[in-house]
């Protein structure tokens, strides 16, 4: 996404721990998106004398929170619980400056899922595993898994993980952007 809107970027590798974010955490999912894109901008920055920029997303079907699977079977789990209802999908994006959390900022969108097969989900998963096994939700927007959803309500980057607008408003507020 940064890079198709001209943002010129390093991916770093954040050195945090997730499961003790996730471990001890109370909240939404998105208030859980924004703790962990703060974190992990956070980490890189206090090591890196420049602007870091931070993302997250949670998955959350009624009220329970949902990780990366981790392997195909859990995915084809996490299928089976989401298929009928609505997803939360909550991303977060943060900067921070020489280890200081500058601006952040979380949205949420509703994908509706549509009721799904066993045998779907295992043509699925036969198509689009391991792709989908670093994705919290187990599909990719811009590829197949636009097939598991009747509706969706929210925003397009949103859903693909990051609310790039804000950012790009952000990076423009502090003149990282041209305006």
């Amino acid at each position: 996404m940064l890079a198709s809107a001209g943002v010129a970027h390093d991916v770093r590798a954040p050195s945090l721990d997730e499961s003790t974010i996730k471990r001890g955490f109370a909240g939404d999912g998105a208030s859980l998106a924004l703790t962990l894109a703060e974190a992990k901008a956070q980490s890189i920055a206090a090591n890196f004398g420049d602007w870091v920029i931070g993302s997250d997303s949670t998955i959350s079907v009624d009220g329970t929170l949902y990780s990366k699977p981790r392997d195909r079977g859990e995915a084809a789990d996490h299928l089976a619980a989401f298929s009928g209802r609505p997803m939360l999908l909550a991303s977060a994006v943060a900067l921070a400056n020489r280890g200081r959390l500058d601006w952040s900022q979380a949205d949420t969108a509703t994908l509706h899922v549509r009721t799904l097969s066993a045998n779907f989900i295992a043509d699925y998963l036969d198509l689009e595993w391991p792709a989908v096994a670093y994705c919290v939700g187990v599909f990719r927007i811009e590829a197949r898994g636009v097939t598991l959803f009747d509706r969706i309500d929210g925003n397009h980057f949103t859903i693909l993980g990051m609310p790039l607008l804000p950012l790009l408003s952000a990076l423009r507020e502090r003149k990282l952007l041209p305006s």
